[in-house]
This record gives C-alpha cells, sequence and structure tokens, in this order.
C-alpha cells in the first residue's frame, strides 16, 4: 500500500489547521452560514437534515488495519458508534458536531486519511475495483494508477471549480466491478501487443439523466494517462454547462457536441500539452507500482478447511457466495457483507470495525478494501484461515452469506438523513431484506442486485440495478417507481421504468411478486433475473408488478 510521504502530511496538516480557523469563525459568527458553505464541502463536510456530515475519503477503497482502527474510534468518540460505508468506496459518519470536525480531521491525518475533495465541484475520490491486485481475472492491479490520478488531482489549481462534480473509477480485469461506463471518465487497464494501457470511457454518470459512458479512445499508452485525463477534464471546463446545473454534467456535454466533437477537441489538447510531462509521472508510477507491490502469499494446508467445508453447510454456504477466486494458489478473496438481514447497508459499528482490522491483520496481510456496494473486503486470505474467520464474523454479526444475492441491497441514507432526499431508502432495503429472509428463497433465486435511491440524484445506483427503486415525492406522499434490466457490470445498461409507482406499504409485496414470478419465469436455475430480462422483456414481469392491469385488459 502507499504510505503517505512528509510532504502529504505537511499538506494535511496546513489544510486541516486553516479549516480548523475556519470552524471557529464561523462558530464565533465572523462567517455567514452561506459564506462558510463553500469552505466545509471543500473538506468534505455537508449540513444534512438533522446534524453535520463528515464524509471521509478511501482512496480506490484501500485500508489497512490501522486505519480501519482509527475510523472506529472516531465514531466512538465524536459520532454514535457507527460509520456508515458508501458507493463511493468512502466512509460518512452523520452525527458530528462542528466543534468537533477539526480534531476529526487532526485524528484522520494521524493515519493518512482525509476528507478533501469528497464534495464539491472537483475531481472526488477516485475509486477502483474492490478486488484490486488480488482478482484472478486481472490484467494489472488499478490502485497505483489511482493513486496517480489522486495525486494528480488533488487542489489540481485548473479543476478546483469545476461546471459540477468530476468522478473517476479504475478497472484492471475485464469483469468490471467498478462500473467505469456510469463514470464521468471510465479507465480500463488492457493489453494490446503485449503492452498495457487503457480503454477510456467518458461520460457516463446516473442522477436526473442516467447515460453509459462511451469509448473515447479504444487504446491508450500508460504513458499518456495523465496529459489525456487533463485534456478530458480540460475540455469539459471549457465546454461544460454552467448556466443549469442539472445539464453541468460531462455525461450532457458529451450528449450536447457528441462524442467525435469531443474526441476532436481532446485529442487537440492532448498534443498541446503532453511535451509538458516529460516522464516525472511515469517515475512516480513506477515507484507506486512498487508501493503496491503483492505480500508475500503463504503456503497451507487445507486438511481443516476441506474438512469444515463438507461438514458445515451454513461455512460451506458462505464461502460459495462471499468468497471469489484469487490469483495466488489456497487463496481467496473474502467479501464481508454489511447487509444482514434487516440490517441498516453499509453500516458498520466501531466493535465491528476493530473485528475486521483484526482479521485482517492476523489473516489477511493487514489489507481492507471497501466496496462500491457497501461491503468490506479482505483481499488476501488463505483457505486455510476461513474457517476461523468465518466462527468471528458470525459471532458479530457480520457472517451473513448473501453476497449478490437480493438482500446484498445498496441503499442511499435517504430521508432518514438525507436534506436532498424525497422519500426512504434504509427502511425499504430493510424490509425487503426480511420478507427475502422468511421466504427463505435467496439462494434459489441467485444472483440479483436490487439498488435503492431516495432521491433523482440516484446515490443507490438504481438505474444499473437489475432491479432498481427511486423514491420520489408525490404531493407529500412517498412513491416508489421500479425500473427492471439495469446493469453496472461491463454489459452495463440502464434500466427501463416499469409503470406507475408504488406506495411505501405496497413496494416490499410488489418487489417479492417480481421475484417469485422470475422463478416462473425463468429458463431454468443457471438462467439470472437479468439474462431472463433480456430474453423474456418487460412485459411478463410488469404483468406480475401490475395484476390488476393484467385483470382489467383481459377482461
Amino acid at each position: 500500500m502507499y504510505s503517505y510521504t512528509e510532504f502529504d502530511d505537511a499538506f494535511l496538516a496546513e489544510r486541516n489547521r486553516q479549516f480548523r480557523a475556519q470552524v471557529e469563525r464561523r462558530i464565533d459568527g465572523a462567517l455567514t452560514e452561506d459564506e462558510f458553505k463553500p469552505l466545509r464541502l471543500m473538506n468534505g463536510l455537508y449540513l444534512q437534515l438533522h446534524a453535520y456530515m463528515l464524509r471521509v475519503a478511501i482512496p480506490y477503497g484501500t485500508l489497512n488495519s490501522g486505519q480501519m482502527r482509527q475510523l472506529a474510534m472516531i465514531a466512538e468518540r465524536w459520532d454514535k458508534g457507527y460509520g456508515h460505508f458508501t458507493t463511493r468506496q468512502n466512509i460518512q459518519y452523520n452525527w458530528p458536531k462542528l466543534r468537533d470536525v477539526p480534531d476529526m480531521l487532526d485524528a484522520l491525518a494521524e493515519v493518512g486519511m482525509h476528507a478533501i475533495q469528497t464534495s464539491g465541484n472537483t475531481i472526488r475520490n477516485v475509486t477502483a475495483d474492490h478486488f484490486a491486485g488480488a482478482a484472478a481475472d486481472e490484467v494489472a492491479d488499478p490502485r497505483p494508477v489511482a493513486e496517480l490520478l489522486r495525486q494528480w488531482s488533488t487542489d489540481h489549481p485548473e479543476f478546483q471549480f469545476l461546471p459540477r462534480k468530476f468522478k473517476i473509477a479504475v478497472t484492471g480485469a475485464e469483469a468490471d466491478r467498478a462500473v467505469i461506463r456510469a463514470h464521468d471518465i471510465g479507465l480500463q487497464l488492457v493489453q494490446q501487443d503485449g503492452e498495457i494501457g487503457f480503454r477510456v470511457i467518458v461520460g457516463g454518470g446516473l442522477g436526473r439523466t442516467p447515460m453509459i459512458g462511451k469509448v473515447i479512445r479504444e487504446f491508450l499508452p500508460k504513458a499518456d494517462l495523465l496529459p489525456y485525463a487533463e485534456a478530458i477534464v480540460h475540455v469539459y471546463n471549457q465546454l461544460g454547462r454552467r448556466d443549469n446545473k442539472y445539464k453541468a454534467r460531462i455525461k450532457i456535454t458529451v450528449h450536447e457536441n457528441g462524442i467525435d466533437t469531443i474526441r476532436e477537441m481532446v485529442e487537440a489538447r492532448f498534443d498541446q500539452i503532453r511535451g509538458e510531462f516529460p516522464g516525472a509521472d511515469q517515475a512516480l508510477l513506477t515507484e507506486l507500482e512498487a508501493a503496491f507491490a503483492a505480500p508475500d502469499f503463504a503456503a497451507k494446508p487445507l486438511g481443516a478447511y476441506d474438512t469444515a467445508y463438507r461438514a458445515d453447510p451454513v461455512f460451506r454456504s458462505w464461502v460459495d457466495t462471499n468468497v471469489a477466486a484469487h490469483r495466488a494458489e489456497g487463496y481467496g478473496i473474502v467479501t464481508i457483507s454489511l447487509k444482514a438481514h434487516g440490517a441498516t447497508p453499509g453500516d458498520a459499528s466501531a466493535d465491528q470495525m476493530r473485528l475486521m482490522a483484526d482479521l485482517a491483520e492476523r489473516y489477511g496481510h493487514n489489507e481492507l478494501r471497501i466496496s462500491h456496494e457497501q461491503n468490506v473486503i479482505l483481499p488476501h486470505v488463505h483457505r486455510a484461515d476461513l474457517p476461523v474467520i468465518h466462527a468471528e464474523l458470525q459471532r458479530a454479526g457480520l457472517g451473513t452469506a448473501n453476497v449478490g444475492l437480493a438482500s446484498d441491497i445498496i441503499a442511499c441514507p435517504g430521508m432518514d438523513y438525507c436534506a436532498l432526499a424525497t422519500a426512504r431508502s434504509i427502511p425499504i432495503a430493510q424490509q425487503i431484506a426480511e420478507r427475502i429472509d422468511d421466504l427463505k428463497i435467496e439462494h434459489e433465486v441467485g444472483a440479483l442486485k436490487i439498488k435503492i435511491s431516495g432521491c433523482i440524484n440516484a446515490c443507490g445506483h438504481h438505474h444499473v440495478g437489475h432491479i432498481g427503486i427511486l423514491g420520489l415525492d408525490r404531493a407529500g406522499v412517498e412513491n416508489y417507481q421500479i425500473t427492471l434490466g439495469g446493469d453496472g457490470s461491463e454489459t452495463a445498461a440502464i434500466g427501463e421504468r416499469a409503470g406507475p409507482g408504488f406506495s411505501y406499504d405496497a413496494i416490499v409485496p410488489a418487489i417479492e411478486r417480481l421475484i417469485l414470478a422470475y422463478l416462473e419465469l425463468r429458463d431454468g436455475a443457471e438462467e439470472t433475473f437479468l439474462q431472463a430480462y433480456r430474453r423474456l422483456g418487460p412485459a411478463p414481469f410488469k404483468a406480475a408488478l401490475y395484476p390488476e392491469q393484467e385483470k382489467a385488459h383481459a377482461a
């Protein structure tokens, strides 16, 4: 992992000192809330429904055990004993007092963490495949690239006041676990004629106008990454609309101007500035690649693991669902579900954070990852250690075997916390998960991604859910629209709206009807919900959602 240098430490200390003075001026009344707002947003501090919220960056989702323990300490000392992991691979604290925020930032700096550029119209936290450096299908580890982009974009003088927020995601595998096609810039490490480079995607995004990104370069040599990224953001900064915030994202810029025009302008700018990058960036990238070298993998006997796998059906179910293939023989990638049935998706208590830190330190080469699906990953675990890890997780309420299944739901904080939300998300996610558990059909249903947003901003990624749920306000009443067929993977697609929305009380029964209909409609257990939807189209699923309409048509 990358460790902060003296420069990084000094930069954070000065930044935090400045913000401490700004907080003091706000408390004293020298700054109005309007004057304070841009200052706090530059440091990841929001004003939510009930309190301030501090959003902490976890660059490319990578943590060590000491950092996770510090997050636990912060949750206990200055919040309500828990944190919320988000779809941006960040952690949010929902109840800090303004006076305490500078101390929280100083505590973060002690372990090389911060909240810079987790808000504002700037380049946000760079995200990456949460299996990076471990996945069996990986071409190259994307984290050195993500760290290079983080350093380049932090306080970049040209890009601090973009037309709108800007998000970059990187993956190193053909399987897209980072939703790169729904980002302003998506980067996929690829190999061409023995050379590693990037497929570059631009103009993706969700929210009010969801769009799948378009390929602007099929192959970009690795040495050209920073000047090409800078050219893209420069063109966006120049063309992006500032007259209407709903049309300010780069997806609208690409849509209005066309990908060919954008490509032509980016290539022209790239040609202009390429000479300004004579190689220091590549020297830094080489250093970063060394910093992210794989740990020393061990060889251990697997007899106890094999015995437990054969004899214990609960353990076997957890391994089959929550443990993915690793590049090293004998190892697995463990996803710890933060989605126990009825729990708040993405929440972890301080005690749970400390346990995950301990497990990573003892059994996982001191590494943890946060996924955009709001779970925690131990990327390097020998299968010989899985029985004891599973037992520890079960005791802490973290042993749910549901990763990638119907109750592994992405949900934004919704109207329980967020000032922008128009409906509740968390209770809907909890009720769906509990109903799925009651029916005991989760493993029979198989792979199914349900994603819930509490407003049009789509922080719950509902547009790319196999089943997406969008909560809206209809004349003061919560109304939930359903979209079908969305996909955030390498076969990305925006879901199609199924029809009229459902009330708060009706949405969970509607989802139940949808899932049960899938079980009847599928062409065998191997056909997933998404595959069945793509084969059959929306009609039979709509019939399950709106049975009264079907009866009326039949009459």
